[in-house]
């Protein structure tokens, strides 16, 4: 099978970049996918161009996406990726107008995201008016976090009234992973305490018990918890109230600062891992200062975890960095052996596309490489709906 009859189209939609795939959801095979990139900047200038484009790329393969729309010899559906559902969507969600205006108006918390997502949907819903479109929501794994991890010590009319409280993101990448996982240990999800560490450009934790997400890093807004490409993560709230007191920064000032001029960027200059470890290695030390304040914050939330939890089955990278970083992965469980937690340097070292165990055989917590796959997630949750 490699048609377009029954495939999903799976759109992530950036605020100057379209990622897509097509692929059949039951086989997980994909036909092919893709990004344009710069929207706005070059011959691109809109995400409608963006998609003609893509449309005219799967042309020249010989698949007609617009064939046989909404029939069995079409696309099944056409599964979005939305950042932030606030209090509204915690599942896969068939699009209307309504829904679109919700996304919208969500973005408030996900100004980075949503407008972007909500733009994608929009001009899909206009060049393929006939198939379905569904929204998954990265934050609807954590959409019943317990009260206790959910909740942000503020006035509480005030929270309830605005939904004030920690959402988490990544939430299809932690779903589809700890799935994974407790598969490749041969347990029911139900069986399985596991730290996930989803670690790319943006990065978040999850401590999922039996299946289900008790605690993320993520709050509100993805700005929170891990130190991130260009994202600065936790920091005392403070701080932010200092930078437009003190230093007569605006609103907009501060967002830009925290969101895109922080993190490993804002430290090294650099926040490509590769990049990174190149400076490293030259003797920047600024570089060895934003590596370590990373490997900090990040053995933080594991040692935070494994007491939310009480202990763990297994901990599990994903994601770029994740995947591909192995000295990442040894300095962030580095002299936790009396905890159980051993990584193995032989097969630490190995690269490979596939779940993978890093540890011992018989240590006591299993230690993964557990590839994501959210488009392959998506399109599973969008051809359910």
């Amino acid at each position: 099978m490699s048609g377009v009859a029954g495939a999903v189209l799976v759109l992530n939609s950036g605020s100057s970049s379209l990622k897509y795939q097509l692929l059949h959801p039951e086989t997980g095979e994909v036909v092919h996918g893709g990004i344009v990139e710069r929207i706005g900047e070059t011959d691109v200038p809109d995400h409608k161009a963006a998609l003609r484009l893509v449309f005219d790329e799967f042309a020249e393969r010989g698949l007609d996406l617009q064939a046989g729309a909404g029939g069995p010899d079409g696309l099944a559906a056409v599964g979005h990726r939305v950042v932030h559902g606030g209090r509204t969507f915690h599942s896969p969600t068939l699009i209307d107008d309504f829904v679109l205006s919700e996304i919208r108006r969500l973005s408030s918390l996900a100004p980075l995201h949503n407008p972007a997502n909500a733009q994608g949907i929009e001009v899909a819903r206009e060049l393929l008016p006939e198939v379905k479109q569904v929204a998954v929501f990265d934050t609807a794994f954590f959409f019943d976090l317990p009260a206790a991890a959910a909740t942000y010590a503020i006035d509480r009319e005030l929270a309830e009234e605005h939904g004030l409280r920690r959402y988490g993101f990544h939430g299809t990448s932690h779903q589809y992973v700890s799935a994974r996982a407790a598969a490749f240990l041969g347990k029911p999800d139900a069986d399985v305490n596991q730290i996930v560490l989803h670690l790319g450009n943006g990065a978040s934790a999850s401590a999922v018990r039996g299946g289900r997400a008790v605690d993320t890093s993520m709050g509100l807004t993805p700005l929170e918890g891990l130190v991130m490409g260009t994202r600065t993560g936790d920091i005392d709230p403070g701080l932010v109230l200092h930078l437009g007191r003190s230093l007569g920064m605006s609103i907009d000032e501060i967002d830009d600062l925290l969101n895109r001029r922080s993190g490993l960027k804002g430290l090294a200059g650099e926040n490509d891992f590769r990049a990174l470890g190149a400076l490293i290695d030259q003797g920047d030390e600024h570089a060895k200062l934003a590596y370590d304040v990373y490997i900090h914050r990040l053995r933080r939330y594991v040692g935070a975890y494994l007491v939310d939890l009480g202990g763990v089955d297994a901990i599990t990278f994903t994601a770029g960095v994740g995947e591909n970083a192995a000295q990442v992965r040894a300095d962030a469980l580095a002299g936790l052996e009396r905890f159980g937690i051993v990584v193995d340097p032989e097969r630490n070292a190995v690269r490979s596309g596939e779940p993978r165990r890093i540890s011992p055989d018989g240590a006591p917590v299993a230690v993964l490489v557990v590839p994501t796959n959210e488009e392959l997630a998506i399109a599973r949750d969008a051809a359910a709906v």
